[in-house]
């Protein structure tokens, strides 16, 4: 219950073709020989940043979220990375959680790209995603989500809400100190663990990704950071650590309670 072991992969996307990264995705994960209990996926893993959702876009029953199923099944892990999925008429930057039994939970991406004309082609997502594993509860977030800090903020003041906040993401270098600064910001604003995983590569856009996935402690350390290279890598969280910092620092006491209202 302590323990949390999770694997970033920090990868090289094929543009808009899903066969060839789902099968180059397949042999990383297969390959992965530690243990490991979430194994934690890009932004658009499937496609790249795309905003060609009418001619990528899959449903919920579609090859991808199969895909991700027969994975999760196979290596006995959690999955998780976001895709292009299309619902009832809208298409949605979805986050999917998939659970080794095949369960699976999603969040959709709250904040569109609009400097990128995401929220052109997309629907906004209206509420959280909050998991829970052994104990500990995980908020999963996306890409520019992570420059709007009252959506990832803890929500209760009787109890940090989440103890690891994960962003999954397409950001590109041109304003990659942004990502790595806030990936911080938000760790020690909220007490918690904070993943962010980010590609690495130029896209069919040739918008240039430097990779710099990081996971940062409660107090803002950084424990792992790539930058450029693709990457896997393993890392073991303690809960240990994580409750002795909001003990002997119970900053999270004192924040302002609000409510998020949802237009």
């Amino acid at each position: 219950m302590n323990a949390l072991t999770i694997t970033l992969i920090q990868t090289n996307l094929y543009w808009e073709n899903k066969e060839a990264n789902l099968a180059m995705l397949e042999k990383k994960i297969m390959a992965i020989a530690e243990k490991t209990e979430i194994i934690i996926l890009p932004e658009m893993f499937s496609t790249g940043f795309s905003m060609k959702p009418e001619l990528l876009a899959e449903t919920m029953d579609g090859n991808t979220v199969v895909w991700l199923r027969q994975i999760a099944t196979a290596k006995r892990v959690i999955l998780t990375g976001s895709l292009i999925i299309e619902e009832q008429g809208n298409f949605y930057n979805r986050l999917v959680w998939m659970l080794p039994n095949g369960e699976y939970g999603y969040y959709d991406k709250r904040h569109l790209f609009a400097y990128a004309n995401e929220d052109q082609h997309y629907t906004p997502g209206n509420k959280r995603l909050i998991a829970s594993v052994k104990g500990w509860k995980i908020n999963l977030l996306i890409c520019y989500d992570l420059r709007f800090p009252v959506w990832a903020r803890q929500q209760s003041q009787e109890a940090p809400e989440y103890d690891l906040l994960v962003y999954v993401a397409n950001w590109p270098e041109r304003r990659i100190h942004a990502w790595k600064t806030l990936l911080q910001a938000r760790a020690i604003e909220n007490q918690c663990y904070v993943a962010g995983v980010n590609r690495v590569g130029s896209d069919g856009n040739d918008i240039f990704y430097p990779g710099e996935s990081m996971v940062v402690n409660a107090t803002g350390e950084v424990q792992y950071h790539k930058t450029n290279d693709e990457d896997i890598f393993t890392i073991t969280l303690q809960k240990d650590s994580l409750d002795e910092v909001r003990t002997r620092f119970p900053f999270w006491k004192d924040a302002d309670a609000f409510t998020i209202i949802n237009e």
